[in-house]
């Protein structure tokens, strides 16, 4: 498994580091609507609208209020109501339990379902992209150019395009009673910024070979046409799952559709300084990763994924399981060690002596190396830095983290045995430190 995955990361490394920009398009070819899904974001929401509403003017911003507790409608609408008059481009989607909180694909349903009512049976569905941004997320103001290129929404066969994603807080000290805390939360956030940026970056990159480039919840755009044939007599083209962007992804893929993805603009998000945070987060991504192992069928008797499609997405749904059953494995070889020395320390010390220890030095390295080597990456690559010791500290913090992804594994698993599904938002930096009280269904 080690040996399998060492290659897998070499093979992803080339095309990432060798990568050149791409050509860029004209925005006013399309009609250009963003989706921003909102429980209970009061503290962020009013920067983002502004934000949104002031870069990409000529486009529709659709907020989703999935019946918040706070004020986020209220904020919402008192930027709706600028100079005396109102702003057009800009729609408050109002959502009323029990229909309301059933998770972010119901609440981006609705938005697609207003949308559908607002454009009317004329509209050049072909032409018309929904972006879906979080609302914390801050899409760069080139991303519309960059996505309209020939190579994207301007081929006609392209259905999704995913952004690079980045976190905005990765040189932000967070605020804290405690230097270590600080800190902590100050590094978490540059792990999370190191992931997104190498890592899953040129995992993304290299999926453009196998035609199987996944979608993310934040920067994900999407032609309407696309969701069109996916949705379904329910106009439901987001489905049940917790990990709803993959599953989006798996839907257009074996209609026929091809996704593209771009490293050439970026959405910014915020990165978490809690751990605990981090992984409820994570554990909520590894559970939905797990019911989407319900497409393998799908994915494999598709005439539009290729058998190398299927088995990169066949990876990437095993990967759970895969960590649930390496952290059973991995140890038993320092178990047996601890046995056998406690029943002969003489014979052990021989047997390292005469070359065991260089086993061990293999198998720990083919357990780090894989994460390790994106330490320099980001170091030389996004932070432009040559500090090459640095980035060697940083690839193993990055293997630390990694590693804490065998943990939410258990804790997705138990909840999937459970039956506890329920969608469990994550709470924010800003809401944390304002001690903005959210239910969180951990």
């Amino acid at each position: 498994m080690s040996v399998a995955f060492l290659v897998y990361v070499v093979v992803i490394v080339v095309p990432y580091l060798r990568r050149k920009p791409a050509p860029v398009g004209d925005p006013d070819d399309f009609s250009w609507h963003f989706f921003v899904p909102c429980r209970d974001e009061e503290v962020v929401i009013r920067e983002t609208v502004k934000y949104l509403r002031g870069t990409f003017r000529r486009a529709h911003l659709w907020v989703v209020d999935d019946d918040s507790d706070d004020r986020t409608a209220r904020v919402v609408r008192s930027v709706w109501r600028r100079n005396g008059g109102y702003d057009a481009n800009l729609h408050l989607v109002a959502r009323q339990r029990p229909e309301a909180r059933t998770g972010k694909g119901d609440a981006l349903n609705a938005a697609y379902r207003e949308l559908d009512d607002w454009l009317g049976p004329d509209a050049d569905r072909e032409r018309v992209v929904v972006v879906v941004v979080d609302a914390d997320g801050r899409p760069a103001p080139n991303c519309l150019e960059v996505c309209a290129a020939d190579h994207l929404f301007g081929d006609e066969t392209v259905g999704a395009v995913q952004l690079d994603v980045r976190m905005s807080n990765f040189r932000s000290r967070p605020p804290g009673r405690t230097w270590f805390s600080r800190a902590f939360g100050l590094k978490l956030a540059q792990l999370q910024d190191l992931e997104f940026r190498t890592a899953i970056a040129a995992i993304q990159t290299s999926r453009g070979f196998t035609g199987t480039i996944s979608m993310g919840g934040n920067g994900q755009f999407t032609r309407l046409s696309a969701l069109d044939s996916i949705a379904g007599d329910e106009l439901a083209p987001w489905r049940g799952s917790l990990l709803e962007d993959f599953e989006l992804g798996v839907h257009l893929l074996t209609a026929g559709w091809r996704t593209g993805f771009t490293p050439d603009s970026h959405v910014a998000q915020e990165g978490l300084y809690s751990l605990r945070r981090f992984l409820v987060q994570r554990t909520r991504w590894g559970q939905g990763t797990m019911q989407c192992m319900r497409y393998l069928r799908r994915i494999w008797d598709s005439p539009h994924v290729s058998t190398l499609g299927a088995a990169e997405m066949m990876y990437y749904l095993a990967q759970p399981w895969m960590q649930l059953l390496g952290s059973l494995l991995y140890p038993v070889p320092f178990i047996l060690l601890l046995v056998s020395t406690a029943g002969d320390p003489g014979q052990v010390w021989t047997w390292f002596t005469n070359g065991a220890w260089i086993l061990f030095a293999i198998y720990g390295s083919f357990g780090l190396l894989p994460f390790v080597v994106w330490g320099p990456i980001y170091q030389m690559k996004c932070l432009r830095s040559k500090n090459i010791f640095r980035g060697i500290g940083m690839g193993l913090l990055y293997a630390a983290y990694i590693y804490t992804f065998y943990i939410t594994s258990w804790r997705a698993l138990f909840r999937l045995v459970r039956g506890r599904n329920g969608w469990a938002k994550t709470r924010r930096n800003t809401e944390a430190s304002a001690g903005v009280k959210v239910a969180l269904d951990a």
